[in-house]
């Protein structure tokens, strides 16, 4: 790999003519110069088109026309984009600063040498009047266990940089899901291990609380069919936590607001990665004094 590896963005919007602006302008103002940005709109008829159309010089690629959600076009940029590494957003998402390529991208470098195949920082959760609700990222030891073993998600996609050969190796996003893919792809990627590199303390990108993922019964209903699907174990005990709070969640929205909403699941998804930290450190101790005895 060269020392300024092709960073593609891939952006999915319909009808996002209120936040795609900025979306666009976060990349085209990236001082790190080796980027493309690939817009994939599904239809939209709110002004997104105009939008699109008049930032074209900060496009590489697009194109609109109906679709079948967000999978199915991010898969669609996936053929046209050229990048070493992929970065997917929204249009309600936005890069949090304007040197984060050039910060990323010595990690980036390092991840291919090592033949790693995804690269992450931490996410900033924030309100429409952009007010940080929370951040998310944690190391990669908490995520893949709370992906694969507890049957969580721990992990803001939008913050996640995947090396080309990932899709290569494991293929691209399963378009049955509607919310949930991303969880599905990184299961079916990681399921049998593997590393990735936790960049701490790099805010990579703000996300606007709200849009699809606050469907969180439907969210939790379709980690569960990814697990099922790849044949990990469905009810845990931290999925049974997740899906009680998916039900309280339209409740507490309405009363204490998204914003916080968020800070309070943030802060639940930290106790549920402790517990399941200690759980495997308790019986790690265990089964070794078991062993030491046997032999």
């Amino acid at each position: 790999m060269t020392s300024t590896p092709l960073i593609s963005v891939i952006v999915a919007v319909y009808n996002g003519a209120k936040t795609l602006q900025r979306c666009i302008d976060s990349v085209s103002a990236q001082t790190y110069p080796n980027k493309e940005l690939i817009i994939i709109d599904g239809g939209s008829t709110d002004g997104t088109i105009e939008i699109i159309s008049s930032s074209q010089d900060k496009i590489t690629y697009w194109q609109s026309e109906p679709d079948n959600g967000i999978y199915n076009a991010w898969n669609k940029a996936l053929g046209k984009s050229k990048g070493d590494w992929i970065l997917f957003l929204g249009s309600d998402d936005y890069l949090w600063k304007n040197s984060v390529f050039e910060e990323i991208a010595p990690h980036l470098i390092k991840a291919d040498s090592l033949n790693i195949r995804m690269v992450y920082g931490q996410v900033a959760r924030v309100t429409e009047q952009n007010e940080i609700s929370c951040i998310d990222g944690y190391s990669w030891e908490n995520t893949w266990r709370s992906i694969i073993i507890d049957g969580i998600g721990t992990f803001t996609h939008q913050g996640m940089f995947h090396h080309r050969s990932l899709f290569e190796l494991y293929g691209k996003f399963d378009e049955s899901f509607k919310i949930a893919g991303d969880y599905e792809l990184l299961i079916r990627a990681f399921k049998e291990g593997g590393d990735a590199i936790f960049v701490d303390g790099l805010i990579v990108t703000g996300m606007q609380v709200g849009g699809i993922t606050s469907n969180c019964v439907k969210l939790v209903n379709e980690n569960a069919r990814a697990r099922k699907n790849n044949r990990l174990k469905v009810i845990t005990i931290p999925w049974l936590i997740s899906y009680a709070w998916a039900v309280c969640y339209p409740f507490l929205n309405y009363m204490i607001g998204e914003k916080y909403v968020r800070y309070l699941l943030n802060s639940g998804k930290r106790l549920v990665m402790y517990f399941s930290y200690r759980k495997k450190v308790i019986f790690g101790r265990k089964n070794r004094k078991f062993n030491k005895h046997v032999l």
